[in-house]
This record gives structure tokens, C-alpha cells and sequence, in this order.
């Protein structure tokens, strides 16, 4: 039998070699961005999820020094841009946006052209803001109550709109309609912005919406907000009472921003995006932003999105089976 032989030389050189390669590996990595990176917003433009996201690209350009583009995406309650970032290179250079719309997907979709739970891995969560129940300014209905009263006095007559059948603003409104023992109509449009301009129309009565997606025109004086999720009055709208206040006890429903990378995107990238993500709302410019929009400035890193995620879910699924959703 031949035996090799290696002498304590050639030995180190292999070392040596294997410590540069990972060393390389390690800085290839540590230098993302090297060019440009694709953030898909997987609905249209002017909602929360593209406002917040295109604000957060914005911010992320500027620590970096790589521009990040925003694409919209929109179609399919956001399954077609998220399919789109499923199937992308898992290098660091295509991202998407979502809300709690992500965790509503298994349940208003019988077979998906992806996996949500694997597909696509869960970054950092960010701008976490209440969901408001808006009416025009000249709205008849003053209070949530007046709305919920005649609700209860004509089933099926007062009106709201959503960015279509699935989405967080059609579950926010049904829950509402659980909690109140009422029932709406549901009018469907292609997105939360077209939604807006149909209550400032007049052609639906309300809207539930993220508060990040609608301050402009609440504060603008076109909208009015009848009641916030969330435990205590948005400081940017005082005389905005909770849901709680306006007699609707234990109405939890936030919404929140996140991103997620395609599955196989390195860890180190994805360890360096958090970092850039936690560091960009801790500056004073992103928490006023988010403020002004109504939301609590923090970053939730991958392991807490997860639990978010698994929770969302769970309150998503009881939503879905009280109101017989039928999963197309």
C-alpha cells in the first residue's frame, strides 16, 4: 500500500489557502452592497406598505451608499411580486416588502406558486403602526358608534373598501364586523390608494387603513379617523380616540413593514441588512417620520418578525374561519 506523505510545509500552505478562501468568502460578503439592490413593493403605489418602504430604501441609500430601487409589483394580494423575490438570485440584491397581509396568504390562497413559511426568509420587521378606521371630513358619521349604529340598523348597507378580497383591510374590517356583532359591504379596489380616493369620492362610506398609508390626507383634513388600534392615542392625533375608548374593547390589529430575502441569502448579508435596518430607525429622521405617520419608530429583528409572523397567523386564521373565507 502507497502511503502519501505531507510535509509540515505543504500542510500550513493548505491551511493557509483554506484561511484565505473563507477570508474572501467573508469579505465578499461583508462589502453588500456592492451595486444596486431591488426592493419589490408587491402593491401599488401610495399605500403604507410602498410609504414606509420607499422612505426606508431612501434611508438605507444613504447609510450604504448604493441606491435601492423600488419597484411595485402589484396583483394577486401581493403574491405576484413575492413570487417575482422567491424566485430571485438569493444574493442580497432583490428584496421585498410586505405587511400582515403575508401572514394572511395561507389562508386566502388554496395552492400558492410559493412556500411563505420557506421561500422567502423574514429580515427585519419596521414602522409599526395602528390600523385607523377612516371617513371623509364631511362624513355623516361623526363617531364610531354612529357608523356602528347604523350598521346595525341596515346589514349590508354601509360601505367600505379595501385593496381587494384578502388583504389586511378587508380582515381588519371583518374583525371589527365580529366584535360588533354588524355587517358591511365589502367593495373591493386594486389597492389601498384607490381605496382612499374612493371614501374621499364618496363612492364607499369608510376605509380601514394603516395610519402610515393615510396621515397625508388626515391631517390634510380630508379624511377623519373615527378610532385607532393600539393601546393609547397617537400623539400626532390627540383627539383621536382607540378603539378601546370608542367601545370596541380588545381591537389589536396593527400593521407593520417588513422585508424579506430570498431562501440561500447569505447570513452575512442578512445579518449586515438588519444591522443597517436596527441603525436606520434608531435616527432621529426615520423615528420622526414614523411619528408623523402615526407609528412606532422600532426595528424587530428576524427572530422576534418570526414570532410576529406566527401570531398574525393565528389571529389571521380565526378571522378567515368566522367569516367562512372562501381560500381561492
Amino acid at each position: 500500500m502507497q502511503r502519501h506523505r505531507f510535509s509540515v510545509s505543504a500542510l500550513l500552505k493548505r491551511a493557509a489557502l483554506a484561511a484565505a478562501l473563507i477570508a474572501c468568502a467573508g469579505a465578499a460578503h461583508a462589502e453588500w452592497p456592492e451595486r444596486s439592490v431591488r426592493i419589490i413593493v408587491p402593491y401599488g403605489p401610495g399605500g403604507a406598505v410602498d410609504v414606509a418602504t420607499r422612505k426606508m430604501a431612501q434611508m438605507l441609500a444613504a447609510r450604504t451608499g448604493q441606491s435601492f430601487v423600488v419597484e411595485n409589483k402589484p396583483g394577486a394580494t401581493g403574491t405576484i411580486g413575492a413570487n417575482q423575490a422567491a424566485r430571485a438570485a438569493a444574493d442580497g440584491y432583490t428584496l421585498v416588502a410586505n405587511d400582515t397581509t403575508y401572514s394572511l396568504l395561507p389562508y386566502i390562497f388554496k395552492n400558492l406558486p410559493f412556500d411563505p413559511a420557506q421561500d422567502l426568509r423574514p429580515v427585519s420587521a419596521f414602522v409599526f403602526a395602528p390600523m385607523g378606521l377612516a371617513v371623509r371630513a364631511d362624513s355623516p358619521y361623526k363617531t364610531l358608534d354612529d357608523l356602528l349604529s347604523q350598521a346595525r340598523k341596515q346589514p349590508g348597507v354601509v360601505t367600505y373598501g379595501s385593496g381587494g378580497p384578502g388583504t389586511t383591510p378587508h380582515f381588519a374590517a371583518e374583525a371589527l364586523a365580529i366584535a360588533t356583532g354588524v355587517k358591511f359591504m365589502h367593495v373591493p379596489f386594486k389597492g389601498a390608494a384607490e381605496a382612499t380616493q374612493a371614501v374621499l369620492g364618496k363612492v364607499i362610506d369608510f376605509q380601514f387603513a394603516s395610519t402610515t398609508g393615510i396621515m397625508g390626507p388626515v391631517q390634510g383634513g380630508q379624511l377623519r379617523l373615527l378610532a385607532v388600534s393600539g393601546a393609547g392615542r397617537l400623539a400626532v392625533l390627540p383627539d383621536v380616540p382607540t378603539f378601546a375608548e370608542a367601545g370596541v374593547p380588545d381591537f389589536g390589529v396593527m400593521n407593520w413593514t417588513g422585508l424579506w430575502a430570498p431562501k440561500g441569502t447569505p447570513q452575512p448579508v442578512l445579518d449586515r441588512l438588519q444591522r443597517d435596518i436596527a441603525a436606520v430607525m434608531s435616527t432621529a429622521e426615520m423615528r420622526e417620520f414614523a411619528t408623523r405617520m402615526g407609528a412606532e419608530p422600532r426595528a424587530a429583528d428576524a427572530q422576534e418578525f418570526a414570532r410576529i409572523l406566527q401570531d398574525s397567523g393565528a389571529m389571521w386564521g380565526n378571522v378567515a374561519r368566522k367569516i367562512g373565507f372562501d381560500a381561492r
